[in-house]
């Protein structure tokens, strides 16, 4: 027994010990996700740490037998095994996030891992004092007795092995293989040791699986160009500060340029952003969200004068923007408890960036907050809207704006317009919702349902004996792009029982030369039915005459713009009143929209105007009040 400890050496204890004070440096320095399993990973090093420790104590008060009082061999001896049965212990506590226990599953492992600490505590401890174990009797004499702790390693060993066995489909197939191989490689070393009477590197085997988790589970790796880590960091460090409530400076800084495909930010913008990266902040953390986003964020306790500093950053920002002349997006924020709790920071952030101009700075306040909850709430209705196809959906309403038609003076026409009605928001009007609807697919249902809502009201309006010519409809890009645009029109305009003439379509023109083809299809397709077809918004933007003598549109609306130019200039009135008389007499009506007052409406009338619509005759109204408008005598 005596040569059993003399072949004990420190080396692989120090060893551990410089593992420990490693793994310390590693943690202060990198970024390890701030996981509640970190706590349990902390404990543990700090348990290999102290058992490291007291297995030197140990040994070295074993050199010093009859000397010294057996107390202090048998409280270092039992402090060490107790030690490495608590970091077993532990380890059996932090599987149980990662393998996705359920609550059931979770405690009867928990508990019998605890039941097993507390039987093993009390055979070592009850073994020194029964003499059954490990004792050192009057004469000096060192009994061994029962070994207590290789049955507790083989216990805890099982079960860990037991529990990744069984529920290993819910872990990534790399990260069980490479924790069981590096538990394989720990018991191998126990059982070498063993076998050549050595006890040196008893602890050495549970920094193995040390390394192992920090790596697989915890290590985000800093990018060694720009300093940043990657985006599950970022949800770390969001996570973790809310929960020790720390509030935080967010600056995000968005380069489209370098956001998708495979453009790496040059090496000299990388080298500024280290810079700014540690300049203006105290321990400023980098994180790089994707290839043209950047977030930095700020703790304001260990930066009190951090508008000051963002101030500074910004100004130098612009310094050398010239430099670069990149086009960027910085977006300012304060963290909030709201966006901390559901990871809403980026989406938060893209959000800003479609409000604001390119090149610019943003400082978001609580109403951009605001806005944002509103624009979740609206896409939330929109997708329920959309899963639902409703075509009566409640929310969604038809208003329309009277057409004063010049020649018969009377109101026979109009144009249906799209308003949501929802429970929190009441009414949301179009320049809301209509970008939301189109980039998240809603907006042909939408279409759709104001659509029937139309056909639906012009059937009643007849059946009453109203005179109604037609009522124009908006249709999307996206609308018409959908293969089934044309028979979906007619379906429903045909469900409603009233004829095709009474439903107009109203398109803009599009720049993109596929898009006008499409455009060019669809027309030419519905027109032998009776639908009329109106090119919306004309004088805004593109307008190729080519192109527009190439669709057979019967109306073109002159969009307001045209009709205050007209009123303020006489060059522009005189083209506009050319391009107008050309347009009729190329037998295409025209429109002219936002009349507002009689000086609109005559200057309209003298240039070919055979339709008028602005607030000078109505505003928007609910579809049904069209019959305080519309007359009861036969069409024209």
């Amino acid at each position: 027994m005596i040569n059993y400890y003399e072949n004990y050496t420190p080396v692989g204890d120090v060893l551990t010990l410089a593992a420990c004070f490693v793994f310390v440096v590693l943690i202060k320095s990198a970024y390890i996700n701030r996981t509640k399993n970190f706590l349990y990973l902390r404990l543990i090093i700090f348990l290999v740490f102290g058992s490291a420790t007291s297995d030197m104590c140990y040994h070295i008060a074993m050199r010093h037998v009859g000397v010294i009082p057996n107390i202090l061999i048998y409280i270092p001896r039992i402090l060490f095994h107790l030690g490495l049965f608590a970091n077993l212990l532990l380890y059996v506590f932090y599987m149980k996030e990662p393998l996705h226990l359920e609550a059931k599953s979770d405690k009867r492992y928990a508990l019998i891992a605890v039941v097993g600490y507390i039987f093993f505590a009390l055979l070592e401890i009850l073994g020194t004092i029964t003499k059954k174990g490990f004792y050192i009797d009057e004469n000096y004499a060192i009994h061994t007795g029962i070994p207590i702790f290789p049955f507790g390693y083989v216990f805890y060993l099982g079960l860990i092995i037991y529990m990744i066995s069984v529920y290993r489909n819910r872990v990534f197939k790399q990260v069980v293989r490479a924790i069981a191989l590096t538990i394989g490689i720990s018991m191998l070393i126990i059982i070498l040791q063993q076998r050549h009477g050595q006890s040196s590197f008893t602890v050495s085997t549970f920094v193995l699986p040390i390394f192992a988790v920090l790596y697989m589970l915890h290590s985000n790796p800093y990018d060694i160009e720009s300093g940043a880590l990657g985006r599950g960091a970022f949800d770390d460090y969001i996570r973790s500060s809310h929960e020790k409530k720390h509030k935080l400076l967010i600056m995000s800084l968005f380069m489209p340029e370098f956001d998708g495909g495979n453009r790496n930010y040059p090496s000299n913008i990388l080298s500024t952003v280290r810079y700014f990266t540690v300049h203006f902040f105290k321990r400023a953390t980098l994180f790089q969200i994707s290839g043209g986003h950047l977030m930095l964020i700020a703790d304001i306790k260990k930066n009190p004068d951090y508008n000051e500093a963002a101030k500074k950053m910004v100004a130098e920002f612009n310094k050398v923007y010239p430099i670069y002349r990149r086009d960027y997006k910085i977006v300012s924020l304060m963290s909030d408890d709201v966006l901390s709790e559901n990871k809403g920071y980026i989406e938060f952030i893209h959000f800003i960036h479609s409000i604001m101009p390119q090149n610019s700075v943003y400082v978001a306040e609580e109403k951009d907050l605001k806005s944002f909850y509103d624009y979740k709430y609206i896409m939330q209705e929109l997708k329920d809207i959309r899963e639902k196809k409703d075509l009566n959906d409640p929310r969604v309403e038809v208003y329309c704006q009277p057409v004063f038609n010049i020649k018969r003076g009377v109101y026979d026409t109009a144009e249906a317009l799209m308003r949501l009605n929802l429970p929190e928001l009441g009414m949301v009007f179009p320049d809301r919702f209509i970008p939301i609807a189109e980039k998240n697919g809603a907006i042909t249902i939408l279409t759709q349902i104001i659509l029937n809502k139309t056909c639906r009201q012009i059937s009643t309006m007849l059946r009453q004996g109203y005179s109604v010519r037609r009522i124009s409809v908006n249709f999307s890009i996206f609308d018409v792009r959908e293969h089934d645009f044309c028979s979906m029109v007619e379906k429903i305009i045909r469900d409603n029982g009233i004829g095709y003439e009474k439903v107009a379509i109203e398109i803009t023109e599009s720049q993109n030369e596929a898009d006008f083809e499409v455009i060019k299809k669809r027309v030419e397709e519905l027109k032998d039915s009776g639908i009329k077809f109106y090119l919306d918004d004309f004088g805004t933007g593109y307008s190729n005459f080519e192109r527009i003598m190439e669709l057979p549109f019967d109306i073109i609306k002159f969009d307001r713009s045209l009709v205050i130019a007209s009123g303020t200039d006489d060059k522009i009135k005189e083209m506009v009143s050319h391009l107008a008389k050309m347009f009729s007499e190329m037998d295409y009506a025209v429109l002219y929209e936002g009349i507002e007052d009689e000086a609109d409406e005559s200057r309209c009338k003298d240039m070919s105007a055979k339709y008028l619509q602005g607030y000078k005759y109505s505003k928007p109204i609910p579809i049904k009040k069209l019959t305080e408008y519309f007359e009861k005598t036969a069409a024209v």
